[in-house]
């Protein structure tokens, strides 16, 4: 499975760090999750 910054789980952990219920260190490592979050939280459109 491969996210994209469309996935309902990519949106999900998306708001939960901009709103700091958690830290993109606790984003889990599911595939390309966490980069994908990286990638919005910093701002970069893939």
């Amino acid at each position: 499975m491969t996210f994209t910054k469309d996935s309902g789980l990519v949106k999900i952990w998306y708001g939960a760090v901009l709103t700091g219920q958690y830290t993109l260190e606790q984003v889990p490592r599911l595939s390309n999750l966490k980069e994908v979050v990286t990638e919005l939280v910093n701002g970069v459109t893939a």
